[in-house]
C-alpha cells in the first residue's frame, strides 16, 4: 500500500509539475507578447508622433534663423538708404548755400527732389524684393526646402 500511495503522490507531483510547467509557459508566452506588443507601440509612436514633431521642430527652428537674419538684412539696408538719403539732402544743400541766385537755387531744389523721388522708388523696390526674399527664405524650411 505504500508503494502505490507513492505511486499516486509522485503521479499527483508529476502532474502538478507538468501543469505549472504549461502555466510557466503560457505566462512566459504571454509576456513576451506584451513584451513584443509594447515595443511595436514604442516603435510606432516614435515614427508617427516622435520624430515628425522632432523634424517640425527643426524646420520652426531653421525658420526662426531665417527670419533673425533677414530682419537684420532689412534693417542695415534702411539705414544705409537713410545714410545715403541725407548725404545726399546735405550736398545739395552746400550746392544751394553757393548758388549765385535764386534761379540757381531752384534748380538744385528741382534737381534734388527729381533725383530723391528716383532714389525713393529704387529704395522701395529694394526693400519689397528683401522682404519677399525674406519671406521665402522663412518659410522654405517649412515646405521642404533649404
Amino acid at each position: 500500500m505504500a508503494d502505490e500511495i507513492k505511486a499516486g503522490a509522485d503521479k499527483a507531483a508529476g502532474a502538478a509539475k507538468a501543469a505549472t510547467d504549461r502555466a510557466a509557459t503560457a505566462a512566459k508566452n504571454t509576456a513576451d507578447k506584451m513584451r513584443a506588443g509594447a515595443e511595436q507601440a514604442r516603435e510606432t509612436f516614435q515614427d508617427k508622433v516622435v520624430d515628425p514633431a522632432k523634424r517640425a521642430g527643426e524646420k520652426m527652428k531653421a525658420s526662426g534663423q531665417k527670419m533673425a537674419e533677414g530682419g537684420s538684412t532689412i534693417g542695415v539696408k534702411m539705414i544705409d538708404q537713410a545714410e545715403t538719403n541725407a548725404q545726399e539732402a546735405f550736398a545739395a544743400m552746400r550746392r544751394a548755400a553757393q548758388a549765385k541766385d535764386l534761379s540757381e537755387v531752384m534748380k538744385i531744389q528741382g534737381d534734388y527732389l527729381r533725383d530723391q523721388g528716383q532714389r525713393s522708388m529704387t529704395q522701395a523696390r529694394e526693400i519689397g524684393e528683401l522682404i519677399m526674399q525674406f519671406g521665402r527664405d522663412a518659410v522654405a524650411p517649412l515646405k521642404g526646402g533649404k
